[in-house]
């Protein structure tokens, strides 16, 4: 639409930026509620609204190379500082380094300071259609959603397919708590303690009845309001304390979804730390990942400095994109966007060798922006062949390039991918451990609390269990990231697999032992408490010195006897991992 508004404007100079902007508004858009919609996109515009003023004004000021370089190299340190504090923060480094390099050295429009306004205007624009859609019923999707991953999840209890399904939930779960940070909906929290008893029975490997599986299903469906009538829970007489679990959760969270007033009793979250963004951003770790962008950048302005491109933001620009920290595998990235690049490269000089109609080009670069979401859920190379065509279309747009210079764009790439294979990762003292170790004491430490709420607070804080398996789930992505790289990393991985799979399943454990206290009867033995508490401190104490836990790992293979301790079997596990 800003591309279109240009054009009928004869002013294709202020679409071109209007267009970018509401790019990255739709890159940073999430289906979540209005106030978190706000806060993600307009932290990530005003980022590279900024980033845009940066660089028009350095470009205006007809600055030297060196002053050039230093400015996007300081740039560079705010951004990879920015990015290492998280999800928002790392869209929002991105794009500030993003836009300082195309301000650099895109053609300005006229007047020159109008680039980063009318980015700010295109993603108003992006804004207003996503306030007036609302998120609607997304709330009641991501909720049913829920409840259809744990109604699979319960379908494979006690087959191989169960700990797939349990990350699926995981998952799912995660996307409903980003609608309801508050935990207001008791639907949500019967959600959560239904799938705490339905993690102990796939710890247990205990499966239940065909109909009992199905009963969060219906319940999805009528949240949905696609099926009639109140699902009921069906009279299965559950024999062990996991299943009498499931059982109680179940109905509660049926009562929750016909509107009828159930007492859950589960504990309030915490309120957050407003001074959380600020301890990240003045980390070590942020500050080292700044000094790592930072020299990358700063190599790849000497380089464009001495070197004639004619597209010189293109390099600092790959480097942002492939250095963007929560994307995956470094070395993937840098392959893959070097590939990317070349198909896109020939995808866009095959549509410009037909036609170079404004508005077929338009069209064309619409339809990539509208791919982007598949691309990137697919695979981070279909993302770059997606991207680049867009990228240069809209260069072409502005009267900025021809056919004949996209061909170059696949020198720039590959120059700014070895930049940051060499100095981002191969060189860079920044350890793999740096990344996969936090995450293993994180997991572990979460995991400690959760157990402790369960044998000392007389009832399992569900939002303790909901904390420890976010950061489980972080700590097995940064695993499986790290093993599609080459060694070192592949190989500490690897070391580090078994850990976090046993991490995984002491979650299991510790809501099985929540079962058994509630619905069980039993009392919680201080000294088995304590063995699994020695264990998660020396886990930790592990992964704080670099040291992958040796032993062997042991994986039940039979149901779990009801009438012995949970925790004990757990503990038996983690001891024989920690054993050198």
């Amino acid at each position: 639409m800003p591309l279109a508004a240009g054009l009928l404007t004869h002013r294709l100079d202020l679409g071109v930026f209007a267009g970018l902007g509401a790019m990255h508004a739709t890159m940073n858009d999430r289906a979540e509620p209005n106030g978190l919609r706000v806060r993600r996109i307009g932290t990530a515009v005003l980022a590279s609204a900024l980033g845009m003023l940066i660089g028009t004004v350095l470009q205006h000021a007809h600055v030297s190379p060196l002053v050039l370089g230093a400015a996007l190299t300081a740039t560079a340190f705010v951004s990879g500082a920015l990015s290492a504090t998280g999800p928002r923060g790392s869209a929002a480094g991105m794009l500030l380094l993003v836009s300082t390099a195309l301000g650099s050295g895109m053609p300005l429009p006229h007047p020159w300071w109008a680039a980063a306004p009318m980015m700010l205007t295109g993603a108003a624009f992006v804004l207003v259609l996503g306030l007036l859609a609302g998120p609607g019923g997304e709330r009641n999707r991501a909720l049913a959603a829920a409840y259809d991953a744990l109604g699979r999840m319960l379908a494979d209890l006690g087959t191989p397919q169960g700990p797939a399904s349990r990350r699926v939930l995981t998952a799912r779960l995660n996307q409903v708590q980003d609608f309801h940070p508050d935990r207001s909906d008791p639907r949500y929290e019967a959600a959560l303690a239904a799938s705490e008893a339905a993690t102990g029975l796939l710890w247990a490997r205990r499966p239940v009845p065909p109909e009992v599986a199905d009963v969060p299903v219906r319940l999805a469906r009528a949240i949905e309001h696609t099926e009639a009538g109140s699902p009921t829970v069906p009279d299965w007489r559950p024999d062990t304390p996991a299943r009498r679990a499931l059982d109680a959760a179940l109905r509660s969270a049926a009562d929750t979804v016909a509107g009828r007033e159930v007492v859950l009793g589960t504990a309030p979250a915490p309120p957050p730390d407003p001074w959380r963004i600020r301890a990240r951003l003045l980390s070590r770790g942020s500050v080292t990942y700044g000094l790592r962008v930072a020299l990358c950048i700063a190599v790849g302005a000497v380089v464009t400095a001495n070197y004639p491109l004619s597209k010189s933001y293109w390099v600092p620009m790959t480097i942002a994109f492939v250095l963007k920290p929560d994307l995956g595998s470094v070395f993937l990235r840098a392959v893959s966007r070097s590939v990317g690049t070349v198909l896109g490269v020939a995808l866009t000089a095959a549509i410009v060798g037909v036609t170079t109609d404004e508005w077929i080009l338009t069209a064309v670069a619409a339809l990539c922006v509208a791919l982007l979401p598949y691309a990137t859920a697919a695979h981070y190379g279909l993302t770059t062949v997606a991207m680049t065509p867009m990228a240069l279309l809209l260069l072409q747009l502005g009267g900025q390039s021809s056919a004949a210079e996209f061909w170059p764009r696949v020198l720039d790439t590959a120059l700014a991918s070895a930049i940051v294979l060499l100095l981002g990762y191969l060189l860079w003292p920044e350890r793999p451990r740096h990344r996969i170790e936090p995450r293993v004491v994180d997991a572990a430490t979460t995991l400690r609390s959760y157990l402790d709420s369960v044998t000392t607070a007389g009832r399992a804080e569900v939002w303790l269990r909901r904390t420890a398996y976010r950061s489980l789930a972080d700590a097995r992505l940064e695993v499986q990231q790290g093993l599609a790289e080459p060694p070192p990393t592949g190989r500490l991985a690897e070391q580090w697999l078994p850990a976090t799979a046993a991490l995984e399943r002491l979650g299991g454990a510790v809501a099985a032992y929540a079962a058994q206290i509630r619905y069980g009867g039993r009392v919680p033995d201080p000294a088995e408490v304590d063995r699994v508490r020695r264990a998660l401190d020396d886990l930790t104490a592990a992964a704080r010195e670099h040291r992958p836990p040796t032993g062997p790992a042991s994986r039940p293979t039979k149901p779990h006897d009801p009438a012995r301790s949970a925790l004990g079997r757990a503990a038996d596990e983690l001891e024989a991992l920690l054993t050198t």
